[in-house]
């Protein structure tokens, strides 16, 4: 928020300087990011006075002014400006003056041969506006030529661009942030006052308040002006207003902003008239309802809204108006020619504002109060001051002001106790100095903290015990002792405490599993494979997805189920950026609902894809696609490093995945996950390469096999010094058996002698029996303590064959 020095002046005695105050509201939580002092946009210039105006001689576009600046002799300035005469007060910026905001040095000059001795400014040029169509024109009664124009225009003020934590709602207000300077500075403070405000009317009927949803609107406040006169605000309030960076409109729409600004309350003004033909009754019923399926109605940005269900409206005999605490209707709005208004003053619900702005995508001023929590013991106090505000600057009379309430408990008071041996042990002990005193903070140090923040602080009779009463204004963020702890510390200064480091340190370490999983991505780096990112919020497609109550947008509405499509959707967006096929994986959480309820897991999912050679002279320069075997052995050698024995089986239960050409995978007998080719459907609705593999692991049951096997540390294995003999057997296998179960049968058969077993030949075609093909396997037998004869291998090597036949029905060649 943009707070003017000025204004906060007029409601609390600031003594220090700009720097020091922003420097105090940093330490004490709220951030001042910049400091703009406008006092050097105009220093130099004063109020003058054309007293003559004439065409230049030698230039159309140019005028010879004599400018009266209160000197002894008129000055000659030559100006281009379209609306310069006679009679007209303007800024004058005299020789030696320099204008920061264009860079501009004022010197004496000859323009077309016609001497000149300043310059007329405009707005643009004093840093009030991006551009200007001429000087600047005052309108003044029994002005002082020759006067600094920065009290005219607002220039001798500065600006704290100051932010607020999300729970100091209070802070997004001239009266919170007076509050706290007065608290942290001592000095006096001066709340403006808004004395009862004349209902000179009689009771109406014209005029009712109706909540239908109290839980959204607890209190409703409607008041009815009539007779009001739509002019330009005066020029205090416009420049209180841009200081605040908001653009002035008319005198009753800047009211509502100067509220807003003072009070934190939002307000809002409808034309009366408007509403009375926007109903088509001259009886006007204001209700609080949400909007229904198939609502919609055009809000003041002149945007067409399609509402939803959360959208919290205010309605004139039930047809929508506004978006209730976000922004009023366009239909309804104040303009030029309204005379009679109904003003606004309401509190909304937090969670049901930001629900609302959310869903419309849609964030105000207001809204951006209303989420945080507004003043509700202030509500009346607003609403009347801006009511006396729109009778002072607007005219007209208050003629009936209807109030709807839920009937709750409306005190907004709140009562805690504050143990001073709980600050003191939370808080420590005071860097007291040389002063001497005690090491901690004494009662009534903490008593006067807290009584300079507004509460009411009473001994009780346990000791070294406070009964605090919170104030309204501070009623939604003072909610246990911990938080008037925080006070006592934010206003004594959090520098002002002793800074004590750990007697004892210890050395870190990461836990198993954390420790595992970087194992995990370490030996997916080590195949090649670049780790990805991606959100885990999705668009809401499945049945079984878990969906946000209050997404931030459409496309992030629900939580991923699976990891593949992001991927997949990454691998492509790589191509139409040329970048080349994207060899990814990532470590992830997937969420999914299992009937009721609500689970999610870790895993881990990758794709592969595109030529993986990186010259291609032997291609003819041509991409080569990667082969399903390639593919695996990137993944083979991940769990090869990772120390994993993975089996695969035959899979074709997913529909995005090449029913020949998927596996599911799984490791000591539990389902690890599913690796294969994308059908070639979904390859060309994505316009993708010709062969592209992904897979997806559960996460958990890949760390319980690291941990089982104890390969987070690796451990030297022995290796046997004495030579290996090698078998070879061939046969035709049925298609359908798989090569794993039979690699494990061998195995299993051939015993301890048996030191690897690998296929090294598959063929189909000519000369193999229908349904068949042919294999070829590799036998590898090695002991330890000696060099192995005929008679130790041809025994395991016959137990091999036995078991081919037997189990698997093979024909043997060899």
């Amino acid at each position: 928020m943009r707070i003017s020095l000025n204004w906060l002046r007029e409601l609390v005695d600031v003594a220090i300087s700009p720097e020091e105050l922003a420097e105090t509201l940093t330490m004490a939580g709220f951030e001042v990011e910049d400091i703009e002092d406008r006092r050097p946009w105009a220093s130099g210039v004063v109020l003058g006075k054309i007293i003559a105006c004439e065409q230049h001689p030698n230039a159309d576009k140019l005028r010879v002014c004599q400018v009266d600046v209160g000197s002894s002799e008129a000055l000659n300035i030559v100006c281009g400006a379209p609306n310069a005469r006679a009679d007209i007060y303007v800024p004058v910026a005299v020789v030696g003056t320099f204008l920061p905001t264009i860079d501009l040095k004022i010197k004496p000059a000859k323009l077309r041969g016609v001497p000149s001795e300043g310059m007329i400014c405009s707005l643009a040029e004093l840093g009030l506006a991006k551009e200007s169509a001429g000087i600047h024109i005052f309108e003044l009664e029994n002005p002082e030529l020759g006067s600094d124009i920065r009290p005219l225009l607002g220039l001798d003020d500065v600006i704290l661009d100051l932010t607020a934590t999300a729970n100091r709602a209070d802070a997004l207000s001239m009266v919170g942030v007076a509050r706290e300077v007065a608290a942290l500075t001592g000095a006096s403070l001066r709340i403006p006052e808004a004395n009862g405000v004349a209902i000179e009317g009689k009771e109406s009927p014209g005029l009712a308040v109706e909540i239908s949803e109290p839980q959204g609107c607890p209190i409703y406040i409607g008041t009815a002006i009539e007779g009001v006169k739509i002019a330009a605000s005066p020029a205090w309030l416009q420049q209180r207003l841009q200081a605040a960076g908001v653009r002035p409109i008319n005198n009753v729409v800047d009211v509502t902003n100067y509220i807003l600004l003072e009070w934190g309350q939002p307000l809002h003004a409808f034309d009366r008239s408007r509403l009375q033909s926007f109903t088509g009754t001259q009886d006007i019923s204001i209700g609080v309802r949400f909007a229904s399926s198939g609502e919609s109605f055009k809000t003041l940005d002149g945007q067409n809204r399609n509402l939803q269900a959360q959208n919290l409206l205010i309605t004139a005999s039930d047809k929508p108006v506004a978006l209730a605490g976000v922004m009023g209707g366009e239909d309804t709005e104040v303009h030029e020619g309204t005379q009679n208004l109904v003003l606004e003053a309401a509190i909304f619900d937090q969670a049901t504002i930001r629900r609302s702005a959310r869903a419309q995508g849609l964030r105000s001023e207001a809204s951006i109060r209303y989420e945080r929590g507004v003043n509700q013991a202030a509500l009346a106090t607003a609403c009347n001051r801006a009511v006396a505000l729109i009778l002072e600057l607007a005219g007209g009379t208050a003629t009936v002001q209807k109030t709807a309430s839920s009937g709750d408990d409306l005190s907004f008071s709140r009562s805690l106790e504050l143990r001073l041996d709980r600050v003191n042990l939370v808080l420590g002990q005071l860097k007291r100095g040389e002063t001497g005193g005690s090491k901690y903070l004494e009662p009534e140090e903490v008593k006067n903290i807290l009584t300079a923040l507004g509460c009411e602080v009473v001994s009780t009779e346990k000791e070294r015990v406070f009964a605090i009463t919170v104030p309204p204004y501070r009623y939604r963020d003072l909610e246990r002792e911990i938080d008037l702890i925080e006070e006592v510390a934010r206003l004594h200064g959090y520098d002002n405490f002793c800074d004590t480091l750990p007697s004892k340190t210890e050395p870190g370490y990461l836990s198993p599993e954390y420790a595992a999983i970087r194992n995990v991505r370490s030996a997916f780096r080590a195949a090649g494979l670049t780790e990805l990112m991606h959100y885990s919020l999705v668009k809401t497609e499945g049945d079984n997805q878990v969906v946000l109550a209050n997404p931030l947008f459409v496309e992030y509405s629900a939580l991923r189920t699976e990891m593949l499509s992001g991927l997949i959707d990454a691998f492509g967006y790589n191509l139409e950026q040329g970048n080349g096929a994207l060899n990814g994986f990532e470590v992830g959480r997937i969420f999914w609902k299992d009937g009721d309820a609500m689970k999610e897991a870790d895993a881990v999912a990758g794709i592969i894809g595109g030529d993986p050679t990186v010259w291609k002279w032997q291609q003819g320069g041509r991409d080569r696609p990667l082969t399903w075997f390639e593919a695996k052995g990137v993944l083979e050698s991940v769990f090869q490093e990772l120390g994993l024995s993975v089996e695969y089986q035959s899979d074709s239960s997913n529909s995005r995945l090449h029913p020949g050409r998927t596996a599911a995978l799984s490791l000591n007998g539990k389902h690890l996950g599913v690796f294969g080719q994308l059908h070639p459907q979904l390859q060309q609705q994505k316009d993708l390469p010709e062969q592209v593999y992904v897979f997806q692991l559960d996460l958990a049951v890949l760390l319980a096999a690291l941990e089982r096997s104890n390969n987070l540390t690796r451990k030297f294995a022995g290796y046997s010094s004495f030579p290996a003999s090698d078998r070879d057997i061939a046969f035709f296998a049925p298609v359908e058996v798989a090569v794993v179960e039979m690699q494990s049968a061998m195995k299993k058969a051939a015993g301890s002698l048996l030191d690897s077993v690998e296929l090294f030949d598959e063929y189909r075609g000519d000369n193999v029996p229908a349904g068949q093909r042919s294999l070829a396997f590799r036998l590898v037998y090695r002991a330890g303590d000696r060099t192995l004869s005929e008679s130790d291998v041809e025994p395991a090597q016959q137990k091999v064959r036995d078991i081919l036949v037997e189990k698997f029905g093979v024909s043997l060649r060899s």
